[in-house]
């Protein structure tokens, strides 16, 4: 099972690669910079520290991190899909940025020994691993003590509420529609797909105390289709 859903997940990000960044703002209006921004200065990175954008895609998130701790600092992309790897490099080499290092590996093989971060993000990624225990507890492990990490995702609101009925909504009617028109539409789909089986605010909130970090708190956003969850270890 653990490898069938690391499979599908690769391969749904390789093939939408190509048009991942024009979807995102089309589907989000361009609210997702915001969002992403939003976490960004939750996690408050500073100068000199060391960081790391898990499932990192075409690095939205590494390159605002990297603005903030460059020149002495580091910050490290990381993604199992070569293919959206790729397009992340082209824009590092597009935005001169020699800061970001880019590595192709599944999250839940990092070894924990061998890297440590002050913090840790994660945007529209905690939900597609093969266990988000396990990958709450992985980011546990990589950071250092005292280190926060910050997850932006879709939320996954009490069912048959409003904002539950508007996703469902968005989601096949707009998403699925628009992204079928660049032969896309199964791939998109399986984002409904991946909320259902996505923990809510309390579950991940237990999982992450459960784990060992000192401190969890989530707050919605886009009145409750968005959910980021803040860290401290």
């Amino acid at each position: 099972m653990k490898f069938t859903k690391t499979i599908e997940v690769k391969n749904i990000f390789n093939k939408i690669s190509y048009k991942y960044d024009f979807l995102n703002n089309l589907l989000s209006f361009g609210l997702h910079r915001l969002w992403k921004k939003k976490l960004v200065d939750l996690l408050e990175p500073l100068k000199g520290e060391d960081w790391a954008d898990l499932c990192c895609g075409t690095g939205d998130l590494a390159f605002l991190i990297s603005e903030r701790v460059s020149p002495m600092g580091s910050i490290t992309g990381i993604d199992s899909a070569g293919d959206i790897l790729n397009v992340a490099k082209k824009k590092s080499e597009q935005k001169k940025n020699k800061f970001i290092k880019w590595e192709i590996q599944d999250v839940l093989e990092i070894n924990d020994h061998s890297k440590k971060f002050d913090g840790i993000c994660m945007s529209y990624g905690l939900r597609n691993l093969n266990n988000v225990e396990e990958g709450i507890k992985k980011v546990f492990y990589l950071l250092k003590d005292k280190g926060r990490a910050g997850f932006l995702d879709f939320n996954h609101s009490k069912k048959n509420s409003l904002s539950n009925i508007f996703q469902k909504i968005y989601l096949r009617l707009i998403v699925v529609t628009i992204s079928r028109l660049f032969n896309l539409g199964p791939e998109y789909a399986y984002i409904e797909k991946s909320i259902r089986n996505f923990p809510k605010k309390k579950e991940l909130i237990n999982i992450a105390m459960e784990v060992g970090f000192k401190k969890a708190e989530y707050r919605t956003i886009l009145g409750g289709q968005m959910g980021i969850l803040i860290l401290t270890k």
